[in-house]
């Protein structure tokens, strides 16, 4: 049946009011007669609409087709007027054209509900529909008419909306947003988590609320920022919580923009580091400080020493350092035991601290031995009062356990810039004095003679014997395997240097090289290293053995900014060798020195392929922002600590801090000093699968490694671990 122009025109009449704004909302409802003019008024109208409003008959016949339904489906009124319905219907779908005609006739409405469509182009879209029935003048049923609107892009953009949303309340970093007036309008899951407030709370409140009042003066540098258009990355700071406590929290803080690109708010990513900060805290603590009297050691008097001797230069002052042994310690602490010998030294110890001005330092270098940094003294009466007081403070009894023990100290004293040396030589100096105290019988001090120049003599001529052993080849490599303790595999070898002595026999790096440190010689000991590992490495890989090889860099060639070339020059040789096999070790308290200039050199070596390390991780002055700078991914935890971790608490704690910083910051760990099975257990206990040292292997030459690698088998306990999970 085909229905005429005043059909048509009655089928319009009934579509009613046609609401255009999301969400979806169709009202067809009954409509008036309308006058001829009211009636092409309302078919164009019909006309323009951007919803699809199609006619059809009973049987499914399309009767009318507008502009709408052309712009959503993509076919002309002359190809659809005439056709069958089911053309857009997929044929999973077509069973519902069935279902509304039935409905139609029985003088239902269809209204509202979601679908697919296929276009004249063949893509399936989403649409909203609504559909009411057609009636003649006697109110008979004579067809359908039809409301559709494309709502696949508005699906799109509600299940994107909606998986943002979800991401956000998901993510573990508190995601907050806030206007350019500083107050919150937006707060996830994962800050109330963080803060303890809700977003109730939150929400049009002042992100101040946050903020201690030492730290009120950052949200105008936040803010600063944002209105230029910058990001504020990885801002590490502190926030309060609802319940009064603080946390350290590192932020990433963007501007958002709306449609103009106007800046209208900014977006805050943050998350709590509250816990790596303590550890840190302590790891860096327990690095710098004796366990025993809480004194800085070693390490951290080497800084100070540093700065101070900085310092002194700039005012014109002058220092001294005072190198103090106990006389009689060892008869104490071997007749009446480790206890009563730890409670003297922590008990002269404070006797000594109580001589000192507060910008003096005064260290624990190791058992018996302290180290004092005297700043601003003069030498004369002043220094030798300092000095005669610290010598009755030692001489004085002290009664433990009611027994009365007695030492004295010998103490050896230079001062700089008299001694113009640097700070180990200066160290050196009062040691060497201190051993001159000593033999002049005890209990007393002796200055070094600045100007004897016999060490000096000395180091001239052994650079020169060492520079003759590097060209004469009696340096030699051996290398020391590390491996995966829980799975078996050998994951690389650290190459050490030796110098095979013609009279002295196989000598160790640390009876040769201290001698070496900041003379040119010891660069280009490092340079001829790199060169014989790449060629042992090129051997290995001819043989089937493709190895990593890491080795250590000398401090000064980690500042060299030549040194990235010379390398990628070596590198060129051995086309073969992937540059990834290659790690170059860093010392930690090297990379302390200059991090903008290591940091550089590191980065630039990076890009060549090289991997990097950073050894004895642990023992020097490490800090959030050298992991974080330095392109580093593998820390090395110091053989020192993981040797006696098991049978002390201080080294154990160490051991823990350092695995849990490396998790912390996505770094691979490897452990030194292994020595034991049962070292090697606790390690995997604590997470640290990678490991090397005695109980795996001592280092041996290159041409012993093939046989070794083929023979090697972890330990069964390592592999299948006893301990409870």
């Amino acid at each position: 049946m085909k229905i005429n122009h005043c059909e048509s025109i009655a089928t319009a009449r009934r579509f009613g009011s046609i609401q255009h704004r999301r969400p979806v909302r169709h009202v067809v409802k009954p409509l008036p007669l309308l006058s001829v003019d009211n009636e092409s008024r309302f078919a164009a109208i019909v006309e323009n609409s951007d919803d699809a409003i199609i006619s059809k008959t009973l049987n499914g016949i399309i009767t009318s087709w507008n502009s709408g339904a052309e712009t959503i489906f993509g076919y002309t009124a002359k190809e659809m007027i005439g056709q069958s319905m089911l053309r857009l219907f997929p044929i999973e779908r077509q069973e519902e054209e069935y279902q509304i005609l039935d409905r139609i006739m029985a003088g239902e409405k269809v209204e509202h509900f979601e679908t697919e469509r296929i276009c004249k182009d063949g893509t399936l879209i989403m649409v909203s529909v609504s559909i009411s029935p057609v009636r003649d003048v006697t109110g008979r049923i004579i067809g359908a008419a039809k409301i559709a609107r494309d709502i696949t892009e508005s699906n799109r953009l509600e299940a994107a909306a909606e998986q943002f949303r979800s991401l956000v309340n998901s993510s573990d970093d508190a995601i907050i947003t806030k206007t350019l007036n500083g107050r919150v309008n937006s707060w996830n899951k994962a800050a109330q988590t963080m803060f303890g407030y809700s977003a109730e709370e939150m929400i049009g409140q002042p992100m101040l609320r946050l903020f201690p009042k030492e730290c009120i003066e950052e949200e105008n540098f936040i803010l600063g920022k944002i209105l230029r258009g910058e990001k504020v990355d990885h801002f590490e700071t502190v926030r309060n919580c609802k319940d009064g406590a603080q946390i350290h929290i590192s932020a990433s803080i963007s501007p958002i923009r709306d449609r103009q690109g106007r800046i209208i708010g900014a977006s805050t990513i943050a998350r709590d580091i509250t816990q790596v900060r303590r550890q840190q805290e302590q790891l860096e603590h327990l690095a710098h400080f004796d366990g025993l009297t809480d004194l800085p050691n070693r390490l951290l008097m080497s800084d100070r020493l540093r700065q101070a001797m900085a310092l002194t230069k700039r005012t014109n002052q002058e220092l001294a350092v005072l190198y103090l042994d106990l006389d009689g310690f060892k008869f104490i602490n071997d007749t009446h035991g480790h206890a009563v010998g730890d409670a003297l030294l922590v008990a002269l110890s404070k006797r000594i601290a109580g001589k000192l001005r507060d910008a003096d330092t005064l260290a624990r270098i190791g058992g018996d031995e302290f180290v004092a940094v005297l700043v601003d003294v003069r030498q004369g009466d002043k220094l030798k009062r300092v000095i005669n007081r610290i010598l009755r403070a030692c001489a004085e009894p002290v009664v433990i356990d009611g027994k009365c023990m007695e030492v004295s100290a010998s103490i050896g004293v230079t001062t700089y810039p008299h001694d113009d040396v640097d700070e180990d030589q200066l160290l050196r100096h009062a040691d060497l004095a201190m051993y001159e105290a000593k033999q002049s019988g005890k209990n007393r001090y002796t200055t070094f003679d600045a100007f004897r120049d016999a060490e000096g003599k000395s180091r001239h001529q052994y650079v020169r014997r060492l520079a003759q052993a590097l060209q004469d080849n009696e340096l030699v490599l051996h290398y020391q395997p590390k491996v995966n303790m829980r799975s078996g595999a050998v994951v690389g070898v650290e190459a050490l240097i030796r110098w095979q002595h013609p009279d002295r026999g196989l000598l160790p790096p640390g009876l040769f090289l201290p001698m070496i440190e900041g003379h040119a010689l010891n660069e280009e000991i490092g340079l001829w290293v790199i060169g014989e590992v790449l060629a042992q490495m090129s051997s290995w890989r001819q043989q089937g053995l493709p190895m990593p090889v890491s080795l250590n860099l000398a401090p000064n060639q980690l500042q060299d900014d030549h040194f990235p070339q010379v390398l990628a020059g070596l590198l060129a040789r051995y086309p073969q060798i992937d540059p990834g096999d290659l790690e170059l070790e860093i010392l930690e308290t090297s990379a302390a020195r200059d991090i903008d200039a290591i940091s550089r050199v590191m980065q630039a070596c990076s890009k060549i392929g090289v991997q990097f390390s950073i050894d004895d991780f642990g023992t020097g002055y490490s800090s959030l922002t050298y992991l974080k700078r330095l392109p580093a991914k593998l820390l090395k935890v110091d053989q020192s600590f993981v040797r006696d971790m098991l049978c002390d608490q201080e080294d154990m704690a160490i051991v823990r801090g350092v695995i849990g910083l490396a998790a912390a910051f996505q770094r691979k760990v490897i452990a030194e000093g292994v020595e034991t099975m049962e070292h090697g257990e606790k390690l995997l206990q604590m997470g640290c699968e990678l490991a090397q040292g005695y109980g795996i292997s001592r280092p041996m030459p290159a041409a012993e490694l093939p046989d070794w690698v083929a023979n090697w088998c972890s330990q069964p306990r390592w592999v299948c671990p006893q301990w409870d999970d």
